[in-house]
Formats: structure tokens, C-alpha cells, sequence
């Protein structure tokens, strides 16, 4: 029940947070950050001295929850959501840090909503019930709704409203395949079921399939979010406070590359596999455009927004390779893209608390003033282009020379987004730090430095030492 009780622990600590910040104010964050910070140990003290072997997923809860659907609380884990709660509790901490001044209305809602958004997608990514599944999906979409449209920037409701607007239709089509897989599942064994091991066995005609796998796979796509289904994304990550876009793109849209990886590729393979031509398309249309667009942007955090469609790009086009080294790629490049994305956008919540814009037009000769911060910026532009040594780099190489294996020509275009990563790369951080002084202010603090040495270090160790995570199998239960 472990992963029960973090969840729900989670909920109660919001609660408590959310009440004890009515006696006293300042409390909520640091029970939000004691909560976090427990839960995390917990759960790594777990995988530590559990005797179980994940490389495959091994079910942890089951019991009924609505009988007359047959609807199951599975709960399971593998390898690949080991790594994906980790990395969830890693930039929670950050975000609760980065929240520590930022946020001074509504403190207790606040970190409610931030903490009810981890206990839904610690949901996702570990339900074996796709009922279940769906639920936790609904659960994470409207916290995170909450902190973009009350704590956001000018066009707060706007955002929200936009991001909730997408999210929300892409994910009835979902919940149709969902109620049709388990209505052939009826035909087939004579019973309905939810349980994502049971549809492993049914047997699908290859149209059936086919419809299905879009379902799921348009639901996916939008929160990865891939061309052409993306423009939710920039206005989010903008208006979004600080936190928000760090949890938006460091956690959210993993479930979306999480959902490709357990459900699309994993029920639908054959399906899949006629339609990994359009979906590897789809990836090298989002990494061309995606840098394309960052480089077009005065705006930093949209500049960093649209930096994440383009990383996601290799994610949607390594996985529709069919291919070990770029499913390996993939997945490392999940968790590099985690850490720096959150890194850029917490820097960009930084600069913004210092000199309230977001605006690149208005930076200039940072580094004048903050040689620490000008440092780290530099060390995150790095990564995020993929600079050898770094976790990101280990990511695209490894998706690309896997690609390459199965869309050779598609793969060489895609390579072209690494050049156009650095141009931007190179772009926002020359812009904000170098050229005439326009603001200076007081270098990163203790916490700052603590939360960009944290990532920095994630960052090294992973592309110094990538078999801390090769070393795993990431099957996804096959």
C-alpha cells in the first residue's frame, strides 16, 4: 500500500497545509516541503529494501472498487515508473523551493493544488486499472488548472482555460477506447475488465485496433504535447507561476510519453507499427518547428516552451522507431529534459522575481551582477542543447542512432534540431547575460544555488555515468 499512502498522505498534507496556514501564516510551505521531502525518502527507502525485481511490473494493490463495472484499485510499478516518480518527487522539491517567496496570496490553497496535482499523477503513473488510470488522468488535470488560473501571470484565465479546454477533449477520446476495450473484453471472455493485464490478452482486428490506438494515442500526444496539437503548451508555460511550469514540463508531459510507452505501443503494436511513419513524421515536424519557434520568441519562459515541443519531438520519434537504443534514448531523454526544463524555467522565475519581466528585450549584462547565476544559466543552455557530458546528450544520441535504424532520412532532418537548440540555446542566454548592463541585482541566494546545484548535479551524474539508468529495463511489462 505504499503508494496508496503517499498519495493520500500527499492529500492530507495539503489539507493540514492548506489549514494550518489560516492560524499561522507561513507555515503551509514548510509543511509542504517536510511532506514532500518524507514521502520521497520513503518511497526511495522502498525501492531499497524491496525484494522485488521491476524489469517487469509487478502488481502492488488490487481490490474492487465499483463492482457493477468491475472496476479494479490496481496498483502497480516497473522500472520505467520507478524512474518517472523519482524524478516527480526530485522536481517537487524544486517546485515547493522556488514557490518559497514567489507565492504570498492564498499559501495554503496554493500548496494544496500543488500537491493534489502529484498525487494525481503519482496516479498515473502507476495505475493497472485503465478506469483507474483515467481517474488519476482527470484528477492531476484540475489542481494544475487551479495554479495557472488564480497564481498566473496577466492571461492567467486565458491559459487555463485553454490548457484545460485541450486536455479535456483529447481525453474523452480516451475514455471512448477505454469503455470500448473493455466492452470487446466482455465479447471476447464474457465479463467487462478494466485491468491493463487482461487487455494484454484480448484479440483485436487489425481496423478495431487501429481506431483504439488513436484514441489513446491523440490523448497522449496533447499532453506530450506533439505537432500539431500543441499550442495550449506556450500560453501555459507562460502565464503558469514559476512552480507550474516546472511541474508543466519536468512531470506533465512525461505522463503523455508515459501513456505512448505503456498503453499505445504495448496494446496496439501492430497498429503502432503502420502508424510509426505518421508518428515519426509528426516528431521530426515538432523538433524542426519547435526550434524554429523558440528561436522566434522575446518571451523567455515561451522561448523554453517551445524548446520542450522540440525535445519531445525526438521522445514522439524514438519510441515509433521500434528500436532498443532509441527506446533507451527516449527514456533518458524523459528524465534530462525533466531536470533541465525545470532548471531554465525556475532561472526564468528568478529573473522575473528581480526585475518583473519576462521579456529578453529588457535583460542584458547579467553576468556583471551575478557571476553564480550567469554560470548555472550557462550550464542549463548547455544541456538543454545537448552538450556531451550532460544528461541530454546521452538522450539524443542515443534516440537518434536508434531512429536512424528505421527512418534513416527522417532521423538526418531530425538531426538539424540539435544545431537550431543550440542557436536558441545560445540566444537566450547571451541575450539575458552578456551585452550592455540594463538591470543588475543581488546574485542567487542559498536556496537558489541549492535548487540549481541539485539539478546541475542530476544532470552530470546521468551523462557522466548513463548506466545509473540503462542499467534497467524499461519494457513497460512486456
Amino acid at each position: 500500500m505504499i503508494i496508496t499512502l503517499i498519495m493520500v498522505g500527499l492529500l492530507l498534507s495539503g489539507g493540514f497545509a492548506w489549514y494550518m496556514e489560516s492560524k499561522r501564516t507561513g507555515q503551509a510551505k514548510l509543511i509542504a516541503l517536510l511532506a514532500a521531502i518524507f514521502f520521497g525518502i520513503s518511497f526511495i527507502v522502498y525501492l531499497t529494501t524491496s525484494p522485488e525485481n521491476y524489469s517487469e511490473l509487478v502488481l502492488l494493490t488490487d481490490f474492487s472498487w465499483i463492482n457493477t463495472f468491475n472496476i479494479r484499485y490496481m496498483i502497480a510499478l516497473d522500472n520505467l515508473s520507478n524512474m518517472l516518480l523519482l524524478l516527480t518527487f526530485v522536481l517537487l522539491i524544486v517546485a515547493i523551493l522556488i514557490s518559497w517567496r514567489e507565492i504570498t496570496q492564498r499559501q495554503g490553497f496554493y500548496y494544496f493544488n500543488l500537491l493534489a496535482t502529484i498525487a494525481g499523477i503519482i496516479g498515473v503513473f502507476t495505475a493497472a486499472d485503465m478506469f483507474l488510470f483515467f481517474f488519476f488522468w482527470e484528477v492531476m488535470l484540475l489542481p494544475m488548472t487551479a495554479l495557472i488560473a488564480i497564481w498566473g501571470h496577466e492571461n492567467r484565465h486565458f491559459a487555463a482555460i485553454k490548457f484545460f479546454i485541450f486536455t479535456q477533449v483529447s481525453s474523452l477520446l480516451m475514455l471512448i477506447s477505454i469503455i470500448l476495450m473493455a466492452y470487446l473484453h466482455k465479447q471476447q471472455v464474457g465479463h467487462l475488465s478494466f485491468a491493463y493485464q487482461d487487455w494484454l490478452n484480448l484479440t483485436l482486428s487489425p481496423e478495431y485496433s487501429y481506431y483504439l490506438m488513436l484514441g489513446f494515442f491523440i490523448a497522449f500526444a496533447v499532453k506530450l504535447p506533439s505537432f500539431p496539437v500543441h499550442s495550449w503548451l506556450p500560453d501555459a508555460h507562460t502565464q503558469a507561476p514559476t512552480a507550474g511550469s516546472v511541474l508543466l514540463a519536468g512531470i506533465l508531459l512525461k505522463t503523455g510519453a508515459y501513456g505512448l510507452i505503456r498503453f499505445v505501443i504495448v496494446l496496439f503494436p501492430q497498429a503502432s507499427i503502420e502508424f510509426a511513419p505518421i508518428a515519426a513524421f509528426l516528431g521530426l515536424i515538432s523538433i524542426l518547428y519547435g526550434a524554429k519557434m523558440a528561436f522566434a520568441q522575446s518571451d523567455f519562459k515561451r522561448l523554453v516552451a517551445y524548446s520542450s515541443i522540440s525535445h519531445m519531438g525526438f521522445v514522439m520519434l524514438a519510441l515509433f522507431s521500434f528500436n532498443a537504443n532509441a527506446f533507451q534514448g527516449a527514456v533518458i531523454t524523459l528524465v534530462a529534459h525533466g531536470l533541465s526544463s525545470a532548471a531554465l524555467f525556475a532561472f526564468a522565475g528568478m529573473i522575473y522575481a528581480r526585475i518583473h519581466s519576462r521579456d529578453l528585450r529588457d535583460m542584458g549584462g547579467f553576468w556583471k551582477s551575478s557571476p553564480v547565476m550567469g554560470g548555472f544559466a550557462l550550464a542549463f543552455a548547455a544541456a538543454a542543447f545537448g552538450m556531451p557530458g550532460l544528461a541530454n546528450f546521452i538522450g539524443e544520441f542515443y534516440s537518434l542512432v536508434g531512429a536512424f535504424q528505421r527512418f534513416p532520412l527522417i532521423t538526418i532532418c531530425a538531426a538539424l534540431g540539435i544545431i537550431g537548440s543550440a542557436i536558441y540555446g545560445m540566444l537566450l542566454f547571451q541575450s539575458s547575460f552578456h551585452g550592455p548592463v540594463k538591470n543588475s541585482f543581488i546574485d542567487l541566494s542559498i536556496r537558489e544555488r541549492f535548487i540549481a546545484i541539485t539539478l546541475f548535479a542530476f544532470l552530470l551524474v546521468i551523462g557522466l555515468f548513463p548506466n545509473l539508468i540503462l542499467q534497467y529495463s524499461f519494457n513497460g511489462g512486456l
